[in-house]
């Protein structure tokens, strides 16, 4: 029997709402590293969007750790053996990669700020705060494949705890770091290393629980990588468009990165509760679909959307209403706050077509279409690269930047829905 409408509001609410907390952890840590670096000083805040556009283009490329987990692991609900394995080798990978990655990124530490373009009087900041950074990576992924292993089985309670958690403690380190102990930005990085850390023990000691085979499996990490390319390459493709654009902004002066960093990442933490939506498209999806219900996948999806476009005009007034006071909680400097109320303009427009994109991704990336995702964000990219260095070569301020960015959603919007009316993507089977 189809189940229809207003009938899957309770079960997509029920994945939804929990799955917030854990989708906001990282951009939340960042939020909160904003808000006490910024009353440090001007440079200490344009050293933080330096750093973070670095480390969050790192945690959204090994996004796959989570979403690729999710989508396998709704479609063997059934068979928790299975889903189970799958989760500790998704833990084996994410441990691989953040060593691997740690290192790397703290003996590239300098070329890659440099690659961004900041300051004299910025750039120790950045430098800073971005070696610390690297050892929570590590932690950082193991934290991703066990968010993805719970979600994919339907747990989404769970992440909310470890985040709720992690987040209070981040808070209180970083209080006592950067204003009791007086260690300035490095602080609030190592406040933030130590909260994931606990967090990632955390995840570790829940997927033990299920009692699965603990030893790594050589067969299922090469599966795994190998079913990752397309997510991979689909956020390359986002975080590459956006370091362009941090690096474009970065040019521009310190109060336009300042700025810069305030917006995008209330941004960030807007498009992760508009995301929540998408984290149950990718369950609901990838379960209906290994189920062989295809009539009910298209009613639930579409119920996904519209609940996602509510959320988006919500967001967008209270942006609007909040805005000439929101850039007040991140910095003291009058001008920043003035630049980041104009840009926050952009940040509420972009939220009801954001709502719509972000739902419609979890809903592919639940159901398998990992290949059309890929090159829809390549596209989509390659247009704000394009008019973004448009932007800088006509020498036009931050808004052209954050009008390029728009664009950007509008081409992700159209190639989304275009595939979602089809069928191409209703693959059915585990």
């Amino acid at each position: 029997m189809v189940v229809h409408g207003r009938a899957w509001d309770r079960e997509i609410l029920r994945l939804a709402v929990p799955a917030l907390g854990a989708l906001a952890a990282e951009p939340l840590y960042v939020l909160i590293d904003t808000a006490i670096v910024g009353h440090l000083g001007t440079p200490q805040l344009a050293g933080l969007g330096v750093a973070t556009s670095l480390i969050l283009s790192a945690y959204w490329l090994f996004g796959f750790l989570a979403y690729g987990t999710t989508g396998t692991v709704s479609r063997l609900i059934g068979d928790e053996r299975r889903a189970a394995a799958l989760g500790v080798q998704g833990l084996w990978l994410g441990a691989l990669l953040g060593v691997t990655v740690a290192v790397l990124g703290y003996v590239a530490a300098a070329p890659l700020v440099d690659v961004m373009g900041p300051s004299d009087a910025v750039r120790p900041f950045a430098l800073e705060y971005f070696r610390i950074s690297m050892a929570g990576v590590p932690a950082l992924l193991l934290v991703l494949a066990g968010t993805g292993y719970l979600r994919g089985a339907q747990d989404t309670r769970t992440p909310l705890l470890v985040t709720l958690a992690t987040v209070v403690l981040n808070t209180a380190l970083e209080v006592l770091f950067v204003y009791g102990f007086d260690w300035g930005i490095g602080g609030s990085a190592w406040g933030t290393v130590l909260a994931q850390s606990c967090g990632a023990l955390w995840y570790v000691r829940v997927v033990i629980r299920s009692g699965a085979p603990l030893r790594p499996d050589a067969v299922a990490l090469r599966r795994l990588t190998r079913l990752s390319f397309h997510l991979v390459l689909r956020t390359a493709a986002l975080r590459g468009a956006l370091l362009v654009s941090t690096a474009v902004v970065t040019r521009l002066g310190t109060r336009d990165i300042a700025a810069h960093q305030v917006a995008f990442e209330l941004w960030m933490f807007l498009a992760l509760v508009l995301d929540a939506i998408a984290i149950a498209g990718q369950a609901l999806a990838g379960r209906l679909l290994g189920a062989g219900s295809v009539d009910d996948a298209r009613t639930a999806t579409r119920r996904m959307i519209e609940l996602s476009v509510v959320a988006g005009l919500a967001l967008a007034a209270l942006v609007l209403l909040l805005r000439p006071w929101l850039p007040g909680l991140f910095t003291d400097d009058s001008a920043v706050e003035d630049l980041a109320a104009f840009v926050l303009v952009f940040v509420a427009l972009q939220q009801p077509a954001n709502g719509i994109v972000f739902a419609i991704d979890g809903i592919l990336i639940g159901a398998g279409d990992l290949r059309y995702l890929a090159w829809a964000m390549v596209a989509s990219a390659a247009v704000y690269v394009v008019t973004t260095l448009a932007v800088l070569a006509l020498g036009w301020g931050i808004g052209w930047v954050w009008t390029a960015f728009s664009l950007m959603q509008v081409v992700r919007l159209a190639t989304l829905v275009w595939r979602w009316r089809g069928d191409a993507w209703m693959r059915t089977g585990a």
